[in-house]
């Protein structure tokens, strides 16, 4: 008896623990239980330290609360490696992630049981990675992960946002999806004042705060949010065009390259064209240096001049510049 009750203690912090909130019903339901039951079991989560709250009504129910500790994660076997490696291999784009994800891996690894510290220390040891320098823009963890809640919970958030010309100005959104690109990140939100899909770079935002005004999920067009950021992107104006008609299949320069996919474009079946446009020199030499095959190019005079610059550098230093 007592077994049985632990094990529906632990389902019950887990369900908790997975969902902003669920009512009496839902939870008696989804442990085969009363709703008095639940009652009693929220009752005891709280003894032992669990701050859940609950509201009465109709649309009551109970949700985990944020408290002044951490409360135990209830995680399965999988899910533990899982985090424990990710943690291990924690990625760019983000501001000091690198310090406090193995600051967290030292204290998950301080619980797990032996068969999966041992399962985690193996994976690690087969694990290597390439620390690159980072000079281009760091997005802050923290704001990451208030964005991330917002999505989760579709709260109205509002911030300040610097576009690409230097104009900074206020905007007030229903945050939808978190699409990372390299080292960029992305949220992909609804904007209220203009009625349209947003996509706001990270490093861009400032002063995000939380309204606590919840509204229903927006249906995005398409069904990739990925994907629907990687087009808008593509059709964004740049500050220098650079279009490269290229003697490849689109297939061909979408393997070979790490260029969005819809700014790759099909000619026929021996030759596509791929826009380079950007707001960096840099990065336009860099992407027509990947392609896989001989192209031409239609570009601003100022792409062309920086083209031959880097040229002509690289021809001197292989012994063949005049």
């Amino acid at each position: 008896m007592t077994s049985d009750m632990t094990a529906r203690m632990l389902r019950l912090l887990s369900l908790l623990q997975t969902r902003r909130e669920w009512s009496g019903p839902d939870l008696a339901d989804r442990l085969q239980v009363t709703v008095r039951t639940v009652r009693r079991d929220i009752d005891r989560l709280r003894g032992m330290g669990y701050p859940v709250d609950s509201t009465r009504g109709h649309a009551g129910g109970y949700r985990l609360a944020a408290g002044t500790d951490l409360p135990p994660l209830l995680l399965d076997d999988a899910e533990a490696v899982a985090v424990a490696v990710a943690l291990r291999t924690a990625a760019g784009g983000l501001t000091g992630i690198e310090e406090t994800a193995l600051q967290a891996l030292a204290k998950l690894e301080q619980v797990l049981p032996r068969r999966l510290r041992t399962q985690v220390t193996a994976l690690q040891r087969s694990l290597a990675g390439i620390a690159w320098e980072t000079r281009g823009p760091r997005a802050d963890p923290a704001l990451l992960a208030t964005l991330a809640v917002a999505c989760r919970d579709h709260e109205i958030i509002t911030f300040d946002h610097t576009a690409r010309t230097g104009t900074t100005l206020p905007r007030r959104v229903e945050p939808q999806h978190l699409v990372a690109s390299g080292d960029l990140w992305y949220l992909l939100a609804h904007d209220r004042d203009r009625d349209d899909w947003r996509i706001f770079r990270l490093d861009r935002i400032t002063g995000a705060a939380t309204t606590g005004h919840r509204v229903p999920a927006r249906d995005l067009p398409g069904e990739d949010p990925a994907a629907f950021v990687a087009a808008r992107l593509s059709a964004a104006p740049t500050r220098h065009r650079a279009v490269a008609t290229v003697r490849a299949s689109a297939d061909r320069v979408r393997t070979r390259t790490r260029h969005p996919a819809g700014r790759i474009r099909p000619l026929d079946g021996a030759t596509c064209l791929v826009d380079a446009s950007d707001d960096s020199l840099t990065r336009i030499a860099r992407t027509l240096a990947g392609l896989p095959a001989d192209y031409t190019l239609d570009a601003d005079p100022d792409v062309l001049d920086h083209l031959r610059t880097t040229a002509h550098r690289t021809l001197h230093a292989t012994g063949r510049g005049h």
